[in-house]
């Protein structure tokens, strides 16, 4: 059985898009369901699931029950866990607020570096693997410029994790194995 964990955008985060996570994917037949922070992190089992279908009815449950739709980025537990082992900055793990993960829709164009460059400070670095954007903002995530236009300079919609939520995420997603 697959373990999937669904990163959700912009859901509980300040009060806005409330939603009783858990009870929606099991409302859809998921098992084995834990939430993490309420903010859009939710790991669950589904037999026989694909995830453009997962997501598609996740959305539409959303929709059908609270009037709207959230991004939904589903990944797989080897896929979370590769991307953790493709982190470029392991000397960042040690403070896990500065290290974040912006998971892709989709792979965007090739990325114009020079965008990045004019943009970031001296101290950050970026790297992106595939779907994984990596941003190490060792002066703040919040304080990042970088951080605050990525998204859009990517081309693709995304929705970033901290080093240490997907450290978590992970520990409970094994946990479902």
């Amino acid at each position: 059985m697959t373990t999937w964990i669904a990163l959700f955008r912009g859901i509980n985060v300040g009060g806005n898009n409330l939603l009783p996570m858990k009870s929606l994917v099991e409302e859809i037949g998921c098992t084995s369901v834990k939430t993490y922070i309420q903010s859009g992190n939710v790991i669950f089992s589904k037999p026989g699931s694909k995830a453009p279908q997962l997501t598609k009815l996740i959305g539409e449950t959303i929709l059908n029950h609270h009037g709207f739709e959230p991004k939904i980025h589903l990944l797989t537990l080897s896929e979370l866990e590769k991307a953790i082992k493709s982190n470029p900055f392991p000397g960042a793990e040690k403070e896990p607020k500065s290290l974040h993960l912006f998971f892709l829709s989709k792979k965007p164009k090739p990325l114009k570096y020079e965008s990045f460059d004019k943009i970031k400070t001296e101290s950050e670095n970026y790297s992106l693997n595939g779907n994984i954007f990596y941003l190490h903002t060792p002066d703040g995530f919040g304080r990042s410029k970088l951080a605050a236009i990525t998204e859009k300079l990517l081309g693709v919609d995304t929705t970033a994790r901290n080093w240490r939520t997907v450290l978590k995420l992970m520990e409970l997603a094994n946990r479902n194995e």
